[in-house]
């Protein structure tokens, strides 16, 4: 029997997702069914995707087996309550996937008008290519719907499995971080450019750069302290780096950041 995903909102994030189930191969754009208020944007994903199924909210909830819920959490009580006399007429089993940033499973259920499987599914960017930190939990499904859902989204990188009461601390990191991961780069490139490196140069050394730190911070295990250590010889030129990041606090504008972010999650979820 076919699996049916759809995507209820076609924006950056349930596109990358999108992409993800197509470079599986354990979906053909057939099989995937995009629904958007913007009907231009749904046919261009819908394009892009190989010439996946161009639908309406209803019809993705009426028909498909994982309904991607990818709208903003202030618009999410108006989608499922336009959906929901159709999911309450279904008599087959379907679980509803929700990116939305503070809102719970049980909240979902509640808006959706029924005791329905969900999956809390947090994102980032990078999924986009990838290399996404993906965190999820999930109620009321079963292992066979979790085994092929983690199979279909393979492509959009790693996931994990948190409890719910952590999703909100987690994507404050992975949701949040890529945008001040993608401010570090672009001031490191900005200082390479004041000491004379071309732009494109600069960008290119501090991203690959940064991979890399991060690559070896997975692999090896260490202290990410650790290996700070490693690179700042007595006396040398990094240190005195580490020295001016220290005394304009950089540590904790990251800490705070983090903070923010979790804090702000936080209140949408009591919207």
């Amino acid at each position: 029997m076919s699996t049916y995903i759809g995507f209820i909102g076609c924006g950056n994030m349930g596109g990358a997702l999108a992409k993800a189930a197509v470079k599986s191969q354990l979906m053909t754009p057939g099989q995937i069914c995009i629904a958007d208020k913007n009907t231009a944007q749904a046919e261009k994903m819908a394009e892009t995707l190989g010439g996946a199924v161009v639908g309406t909210n209803k019809e993705v909830a009426k028909y498909c087996n994982y309904i991607f819920l990818a709208v903003k959490p202030q618009m999410m009580a108006a989608a499922l309550e336009e959906i929901a006399p159709v999911l309450k007429a279904r008599e087959d089993r379907f679980v509803l996937v929700t990116i939305a940033a503070g809102l719970t499973m049980e909240t979902i259920q509640e808006m959706a008008g029924g005791n329905y499987p969900v999956i809390r599914l947090m994102p980032n960017i990078p999924a986009s290519v990838g290399k996404g930190m993906i965190l999820y939990c999930s109620t009321k499904t079963h292992l066979d719907e979790m085994v092929t859902f983690l199979h279909i989204m393979k492509e959009a990188g790693r996931f994990d499995e948190l409890a719910e009461n952590l999703i909100d601390a987690g994507s404050a990191i992975t949701g949040c971080g890529p945008a001040f991961a993608d401010m570090f780069i672009e001031a490191l490139a900005d200082g390479g450019v004041a000491c004379g490196l071309p732009r494109a140069k600069a960008q290119e050394y501090a991203a690959q750069m940064l991979a890399g730190a991060a690559e070896m911070v997975l692999k090896c295990g260490q202290h990410p302290g650790e290996l700070k250590d490693m690179v700042c010889s007595p006396a040398g030129s990094t240190i005195q780096g580490v020295r001016a990041l220290e005394a304009g606090g950089f540590r904790g504008d990251i800490f705070e950041a983090v903070v923010a972010a979790y804090e702000k999650t936080k209140e949408l979820g009591k919207k």
